[in-house]
C-alpha cells in the first residue's frame, strides 16, 4: 500500500495517489474496514463475508485499469457480457484469496504494533518534505483520499500483516549462482544440425477421397462443424452526410454566405522583418544600454544590415543583415508583433523587449492581404451550406426516429415512413464476422441483447459516428447448431486430403531418416552450424526438435518432426557448450527464478488454504435458484 502511495507522490498527488491507493485497497478487499455493511454477500470465506459492494468497487477498479491498458480494444471486448463476467469472477477470486491470507495471518497470531505503523508512516517518502515527515502533507493526502486517520491506520495494519505472512512464505526462496549459471549455459548453447524438409503439397494431387470416407469423417467429428449463432438485422439508417447529397444550394445563398464569411477567405497581410538582437546575457541593464547605443547609430544614418552583421546575437539572421522571414499578425511575440506591424516599409523600431532580449526591428517589405474570389471558393461554400442544412435536418429527423421506433417497437416501417426512407436488411452474420458498421461494439451488444434478440423489439437509437445513427431490430435468428454434411462437404474433403497427404509425407520422412541412419546420401539436406534457440532462419519446429534431441555420442542423432507444412528430418551433429556466461545474465536469471519460485509458493499456499476453507457464493446460488424457478414456471405455463 505504501509503495503505491510512494509511486503516486512522484506525480500529481491529488490524482495519482488517489487512483493507485484505491486500486490497492480495492484488490486487497480492505473496504470492509471502513465500516460495517448490511450488503448481501457475494461470497463467504469461513463465515466471513465479501459483500457485493466490495466486489463491485474492486471490479470497477479492475475495469478502469484494463480500459487504460487496452484502450479501444477494451471497448470491443466489453461488448461481450461473458468477458466482463469473467473479469468480475476473477476479481472475486482474488478477494477470496486475500481474505484467506488475512484469516491465516490471524490464526498464526501475526500482529503489527502501533509503533511499527507509526514508523512506517514517518519513514514513508510520500508523507515527507525535504526528507522529513510533514504532518500537514500527511493530513492533506488523507483529506484527498477521503480517509480518516483511524481508518487509514487500520488499513495499514491489515496490509502490513498480510505482507508479513506473504514475506514469510516466499521470502525464503533462493537460487544458487551455480543453478543460474547452468541455466544460462543451457540457454546460450548452440547446435550443429542438418535438416530435410518434406512438404505435403506435392502429395495432394495423388490422394483421393470417396464420399463414404467424407461422410464417415463428418459423422465422427460433428463437434468440429458447429454453426455459430447467426442473426440478420433490419435497420433504418440516418446519416447527415447522405442527407447533404440531396440538398440544393442556390447561387444567391452562396453569395450571401460568401459576403457574411468573407474574412474566412482572406489571406492575412505578411511582413518581411529584420532585426538586431541583443540578448540579456548576465546583465540585463548592460544589454539594454548596448541596444540603445545601436539605435542611436541607426538614427545617425548607420547601415542596419552592417550593424546586424556586426552586433546582433542572432547569428543566423546576422549573416543575412538581420533578415528573418515573412510573418503574419500574431505569429511572433506580442511586443515584437506590435512593433513590426506599426512600421512603414524601410522604417526601424525603437528598442523592443521580448523574453529573448532587446530587439531593433526593421520592416523590409510588405505583402498586402488578399481576398479569394467567389469563383475560387464556391465549391467549398456549397459543401459547407449543404452540410449545415443537412445537420439541421438530421437533428429533426433523429427526434422523429427516436419517437417512432420507441412508440411502435415491433416494426421499423413507421420509422422508415417518418424518415422517407426504406427499411434495410443485413445478411446473416455471427458475433465474429459482423459487417461494418454493425461490428461496432455498441451495435453488436444491442443486436444480441434481450431487448432486440429475445423480445423482438426495436433497439434504442445507436450512434455509428457523429451525425450518423441507426435503429435495428431482429430479422432472422439461427441458433447455434451442427451444419449439414452438404454444407461442409468441401471442407471435409479438403481435410481428409490434407491428412492423407500428411501420411505420405510422414512416410517419406521416415524413409529418408532410415537412409540417413544407414549412411546413405540423401539429396536436399541443409546444414546449419551453431544454431541458437532463437534462430530466425530455421523453422521453429526444427529448432525445438533439435534442442530436444540428446547429445550425440557415437555419430549423429536423427529424428523427424511434424511441421505445419509437412515433416522434416532433423540431424543433430554436435552440441556446442558455453563455459563463460555474462555475470549480469546470471544475476538476472537468479532474480527471475527466485520470483518464479516465490510465485509458485504463493499460489500453492492459497490453494492449500482454499482446500481447507468453506467458501460459498450466496449471490450466484440465489441467481441459479431464480433461473431454475423461472424455467419451471415457464414449463408450467
Amino acid at each position: 500500500m505504501l509503495e503505491k502511495i510512494r509511486e503516486g507522490s512522484q506525480g500529481v498527488i491529488a490524482k495519482s495517489i488517489l487512483v493507485l491507493v484505491i486500486l490497492s485497497f480495492a484488490f486487497a478487499g480492505v473496504s470492509s474496514y471502513l465500516g460495517s455493511s448490511t450488503d448481501e454477500p457475494a461470497a463467504t470465506v469461513n463465515g466471513e463475508a465479501i459483500t457485493k459492494n466490495q466486489l463491485e468497487q474492486a471490479y470497477q477498479s479492475e475495469r478502469s485499469r484494463l480500459q487504460q491498458q487496452l484502450g479501444e480494444m477494451f471497448d470491443s471486448l466489453a461488448a461481450n457480457d461473458s468477458y466482463l463476467q469473467s473479469i468480475k469472477q476473477a476479481v472475486l477470486e482474488r478477494l477470496i484469496a486475500e481474505k484467506l491470507l488475512d484469516q491465516a495471518a490471524n490464526k498464526l497470531g501475526l500482529r503489527i504494533s502501533d509503533s511499527q505503523i507509526r514508523d512506517a508512516i514517518l519513514q514513508e517518502q510520500a508523507f515527507q518534505t525535504d526528507g522529513k515527515f510533514d504532518d500537514a502533507r500527511f493530513n492533506a493526502i488523507m483529506m484527498q483520499l477521503g480517509y480518516s486517520k483511524p481508518a487509514f491506520i487500520e488499513m495499514m495494519r491489515v496490509d502490513m500483516t498480510r505482507n508479513q505472512l506473504v514475506s514469510g512464505m516466499v521470502g525464503s526462496e533462493f537460487v544458487l549462482p551455480s543453478e543460474a549459471k547452468s541455466l544460462a549455459q543451457l540457454q546460450n548453447q548452440t547446435r550443429d544440425i542438418q535438416y530435410l524438409m518434406v512438404n505435403t503439397e506435392p502429395f495432394l494431387a495423388d490422394v483421393k477421397v470417396t464420399d463414404a470416407e467424407a461422410k464417415a469423417y463428418y459423422e465422427n467429428h460433428l463437434g468440429e462443424y458447429v454453426r455459430p449463432e447467426m442473426i440478420s438485422l433490419n435497420y433504418v439508417d440516418l446519416n447527415s452526410a447522405e442527407l447533404a447529397q440531396n440538398i440544393k444550394v442556390t447561387d444567391a445563398e452562396v453569395e450571401a454566405y460568401y459576403n457574411e464569411h468573407k474574412s474566412s477567405y482572406q489571406t492575412a497581410e505578411k511582413r518581411l522583418a529584420a532585426h538586431i538582437l541583443i540578448d540579456f546575457g548576465g546583465d540585463k541593464a548592460k544589454a539594454k544600454e548596448k541596444a540603445e547605443a545601436i539605435y542611436k547609430q541607426l538614427e545617425g544614418g548607420a547601415n542596419f544590415a552592417t550593424l546586424a552583421k556586426k552586433d546582433s546575437n542572432d547569428q543566423f539572421s546576422a549573416e543575412k543583415g538581420g533578415e528573418l522571414d515573412w510573418f503574419e499578425p500574431g505569429v511572433m511575440d506580442p511586443s515584437f508583433d506590435k512593433a513590426l506591424f506599426s512600421l512603414k516599409k524601410g522604417q526601424f523600431s525603437q528598442v523592443v523587449e521580448t523574453p529573448y532580449g532587446y530587439h531593433i526591428i526593421k520592416l523590409l517589405d510588405v505583402q498586402p492581404g488578399t481576398t479569394a474570389p467567389l469563383a475560387e471558393v464556391k465549391d467549398k461554400i456549397v459543401a459547407q451550406i449543404k452540410q449545415q442544412k443537412a445537420d439541421n435536418e438530421f437533428y429533426g429527423l433523429q427526434q422523429k426516429l427516436t419517437d417512432s421506433s420507441y412508440e411502435v417497437p415491433d416494426t421499423l416501417s413507421e420509422s422508415a415512413i417518418e424518415l422517407n426512407t426504406k427499411v434495410q436488411t443485413t445478411p446473416l452474420f455471427s458475433r465474429n464476422n459482423a459487417p461494418a458498421p454493425f461490428n461496432a461494439p455498441a451495435i453488436m451488444k444491442a443486436a444480441f441483447s434481450a431487448q432486440v434478440l429475445a423480445n423482438g423489439e426495436n433497439s434504442d437509437v445507436l450512434e455509428i459516428a457523429p451525425n450518423h445513427v441507426v435503429v435495428i431490430r431482429i430479422n432472422q435468428h439461427k441458433p447455434a447448431g451442427t451444419m449439414t454434411f452438404d454444407e461442409v462437404k468441401a471442407q471435409v474433403v479438403a481435410t481428409l486430403k490434407q491428412q492423407k497427404a500428411n501420411e505420405l509425407a510422414r512416410a517419406k520422412a521416415a524413409e529418408d531418416m532410415k537412409q540417413i541412419k544407414a549412411g546413405t546420401s540423401v539429396d536436399g539436406l541443409t546444414a546449419k552450424t551453431e544454431v541458437s534457440r532463437t534462430a530466425q532462419d530455421v523453422a521453429a519446429g526444427i529448432i525445438n526438435k533439435a534442442f530436444q534431441m540428446p547429445a550425440p555420442t557415437k555419430g549423429a542423432v536423427v529424428d523427424t518432426v511434424s511441421l505445419p507444412q509437412g515433416y522434416a528430418v532433423v540431424v543433430l551433429d554436435k552440441v556446442n557448450t558455453v563455459s563463460d556466461v555474462d555475470e549480469n545474465t546470471v544475476k538476472s536469471l537468479e532474480q527471475r527464478l527466485t520470483s518464479q519460485l516465490a510465485q509458485a509458493d504463493y499460489t500453492a499456499v492459497v490453494a492449500a488454504l482454499r482446500a481447507k476453507a468453506e467458501i460459498a457464493y450466496p449471490a450466484a446460488e440465489q441467481a441459479a435458484e431464480e433461473a431454475q424457478e423461472a424455467q419451471q414456471n415457464n414449463t408450467a405455463e
